[in-house]
């Protein structure tokens, strides 16, 4: 079943207040007050709409920030039964610091339709490719840029690869240098780095490594429209991650999840830019307005555009 065409715009303005209210914390070097404020807004927009929502993937276990937590029931408690993800303020020290690449992000689907993940880590990779068997958790490094460059008529070296610049890469980064891949090494912001991929105007041809796993869902949800290929396994090295895993219905813990499995229906998904980055621009304030930037997709309408909005301050 498809989603209704109403919510486009509903959860478009929940990601766009939440925004708002975490840009009047930017620079101001307190990410838990930027993610508060984030969360509040998210929250209260979205009790808003006539639905029965459960959040599947929460935020802020992690950072031991305030939460809008797995489990937690939204909205008016009539209408249709969603799931919802979110990641309110996804890049703390981003907003916290002034730095490009802050975003509020939120993505909902129906009943079940969402996969619902533990506050842990995942091993990812995706790329603008239709099918498996071109790249796969399980190729080497060298394999998985080898495919990718015979698939694009390309050279190793005329391919484009993100990583988050983090030890636990300096492996696979030590091997892309290898093989002369261009690298674009992102210090945090693993939702927005992987829908880089999305679309040739960004230059990325491939996404891997080691972050978020609630990111990973989130990302999956828009690469689903623009019909990337993602592939995701998430790592589990303790016993209080295998025990929540395993509460959560998570049987097979070595299981690599394609995108269809864990976006299994029609979904929505909207970022909205907070500070500027690389897909989005961030807020700007004009008087009493603010003008606001949001990448939106709808699988089911074919909707994957960017969102430029103005409004004014106290709506």
């Amino acid at each position: 079943m498809s989603l209704d065409k109403k919510f486009e715009d509903l959860f478009l303005n929940v990601s766009i207040k939440a925004a708002l209210s975490s840009y009047h914390f930017v620079g101001k070097k307190d990410k838990i007050a930027a993610d508060k404020s984030a969360v509040d807004a998210m929250r209260n927009k979205l009790n808003e709409i006539e639905m029965r929502g459960k959040v599947v993937i929460g935020e802020g276990e992690l950072d031991e920030a305030p939460m809008l937590y797995i489990g937690e029931t939204l909205g008016t408690m009539s209408g249709p039964e969603l799931d919802i993800a979110v990641d309110p303020l996804e890049g703390t020290n981003f907003a916290a610091n002034n730095l490009p690449g802050a975003l509020s992000v939120i993505a909902v689907a129906e009943k079940s339709d969402l996969f619902s993940a533990p506050e842990t880590y995942m091993n990812k990779i995706s790329a603008n490719v239709p099918s498996e068997g071109i790249i796969d958790l399980d190729y080497s490094v060298k394999k998985n840029i080898s495919n990718l460059a015979d698939y694009k008529n390309k050279q190793p070296n005329e391919l484009s690869a993100c990583i988050l610049d983090r030890p636990r890469h300096k492996k696979i980064i030590e091997e892309l240098r290898n093989l002369k891949v261009n690298l674009k090494l992102i210090s945090d912001g693993d939702v927005s780095g992987a829908l880089l991929v999305s679309d040739k105007k960004y230059n990325i041809d491939i996404f891997m490594g080691i972050g978020g796993g609630p990111e990973g869902v989130l990302a999956a949800s828009a690469l689903d429209a623009f019909d990337c290929f993602f592939q995701g396994r998430f790592i589990f090295d303790n016993e209080n991650d295998i025990n929540r895993a395993k509460k959560m219905g998570i049987d097979d813990l070595n299981k690599k999840y394609l995108l269809n499995e864990i976006i299994t229906g029609d979904s929505i998904f909207c970022a909205t830019g907070i500070t500027n980055g690389d897909i989005v621009s961030g807020i700007k304030i004009e008087e009493n307005n603010y003008i606001s930037e949001t990448l939106i997709t709808h699988k089911s309408t074919n909707l994957k555009k960017i969102i430029k909005s103005k409004n004014e301050i106290d709506e």
